[in-house]
């Protein structure tokens, strides 16, 4: 019986599949930011549509992650950020039946939950894979960016999708450094190997 033509490829490094991954993180999340800014504004329906996608396509992410990284039992902390992405989801589309103030209270929550996990990830990563400076200054950064997100939805100034895109914003920063300095040390393992 012929195998299938993915069983004969040779899995990719643990490496390789994370700057992969932290490319497309990147560009999924730089793309929400410019529609953040620009379309979202005035189309309120987008906007809602926006915040609910953000933390379920974070939910999936991470499932596919620990799937390709040795499998959910093996990556706790991941599948910790599954569920509490995807009950994040929920919650948002909860909340946008109440006030922007409850979504950022929804959003603030998850920055903090997210991030903890997210740097708890990026620790047991460490020894294994490179650029995980840049995933743990990310995770203690959205840990922050929760408790200033809840700060402000508790303030009187009116807010919306314009006070969340900076921290999605700063997610894809950390996530193209990531991506970049893995395939700078990739290139240069390459290019010892290929002085060898």
């Amino acid at each position: 019986m012929a195998s299938h033509p993915i069983e004969n490829r040779a899995p990719s490094s643990p490496s390789s599949w994370l700057r992969s991954y932290y490319f497309t993180r990147f560009a999924f999340s730089a793309l929400w930011v410019a529609a953040a800014f620009t379309l979202a504004q005035h189309a309120p329906a987008l906007a809602a549509l926006m915040l609910v996608a953000y933390p379920a396509w974070d939910a999936i992410a991470n499932y596919v992650d620990a799937r390709r990284s040795g499998g959910i039992a093996r990556n706790k902390s991941q599948m910790l950020n599954f569920v509490v992405s995807v009950a994040t989801a929920i919650a948002v589309a909860v909340a946008l039946g109440l006030s922007n103030n409850a979504v950022l209270q929804v959003f603030g929550v998850w920055a903090a939950l997210a991030g903890l996990f997210q740097l708890v990830t990026a620790v047991r990563r460490w020894s294994s894979c490179g650029a995980q400076w840049a995933m743990i200054l990310s995770g203690a950064q959205s840990i922050l960016a929760g408790g200033f997100m809840l700060k402000m939805a508790a303030g009187t100034e009116p807010v919306g999708i314009a006070n969340i895109a900076p921290y999605a914003a700063f997610g894809a920063f950390y996530f193209l450094v990531s991506a970049l300095w893995l395939t700078v040390s990739e290139a240069r393992r390459a290019s010892k190997r290929a002085a060898i």
